[in-house]
């Protein structure tokens, strides 16, 4: 007997096959559970990262959405402010017309009203002037008319064929020298005339200072009758103060006068536009 037999061989003993396959079995299970593991953490460890890397794509695209949509309503609002601005001009318009719709017709009629009121008024001053002239006629016809040896005298025949002297003759000159020169409202000389300008005139050449208008003239002297004219006598036409027309008699039966625009300055019988009255100033 060997003296080292009693002693263990430190060699180590041979494992078998199966022991071995079956190791290495566990040894690849264990390997492919760490595999597996390892790539689900490091799925799990990435989809942060993933997401982390995503968020500000959708952060920014929701932002840009946003401020459309800000846009979008801001448009909107801006168009209904331009909207209700038309909506209250046109209102203020319509509102504007309507009250100078209204003024034109007040106007309109008022207007109207004065028209009509002229039209009265002059219809009721040309038929005082019939009626005045009626009355002159009339008194002519009762002064002229005279029985006695069997011969009719007219009273006013002896007066139209006096001969005007002095200042009259002064003012019959100037008047006649008038003649055929333009009727011009509010003239007074010397290339046009008025009927209260050419009188004015006339009597200015005399040295008597005579008011403007034929109102005034019409009162200026002393009333004398149309059966006592003398020359340098002032007629008018209309009421005494509210004479619409003047002009001097000339004799002879005859007047001057500034009659309109279409005759001008004229010399005419007193047949031609019976006066109302005369005043004398001479």
């Amino acid at each position: 007997m060997s003296h080292t037999a009693h002693i263990r061989s430190h060699r180590k003993p041979r494992r078998s096959a199966s022991t071995i396959a079956m190791r290495t079995g566990v040894a690849g299970g264990v390997l492919s559970t760490l595999a597996v593991a390892g790539a689900s953490g490091a799925a799990h460890a990435a989809e942060p990262v993933t997401q982390t890397l995503e968020l500000p794509t959708l952060t920014a695209d929701l932002a840009a959405q946003v401020a459309q949509s800000a846009d979008v309503t801001q448009q909107a609002a801006a168009s209904y402010q331009l909207q209700a601005e038309r909506d209250a001009a046109a209102a203020k318009a319509a509102k504007q017309a309507k009250a100078d719709l209204a003024e034109a017709k007040k106007k309109a009629a008022e207007a109207k009203k004065k028209a009509e009121e002229a039209a009265r008024k002059e219809a009721a001053e040309r038929a005082s002037r019939t009626a005045e002239r009626a009355t002159l006629s009339a008194s002519a016809d009762t002064g002229s008319s005279s029985t006695g040896t069997g011969s009719s005298t007219s009273t006013s025949t002896s007066t139209s064929t006096s001969t005007a002297t002095g200042s009259a003759a002064a003012v019959v000159s100037f008047v006649q020298a008038q003649v055929g020169k333009a009727y011009v409202s509010g003239a007074t000389g010397p290339s046009a005339y008025d009927c209260s300008g050419l009188v004015q005139a006339a009597f200015k050449q005399v040295g008597i200072s005579l008011p403007r208008v034929s109102q005034a003239q019409s009162t200026a002297g002393t009333q004398v009758g149309l059966d006592n004219l003398q020359p340098g006598d002032i007629l008018y036409w209309g009421g005494a103060g509210s004479a619409y027309h003047v002009g001097v008699y000339v004799g002879g039966g005859m007047f001057v006068g500034a009659q309109n625009s279409s005759t001008g300055v004229v010399q005419k019988p007193l047949s031609y536009d019976p006066p109302s009255g005369a005043v004398r100033v001479l």
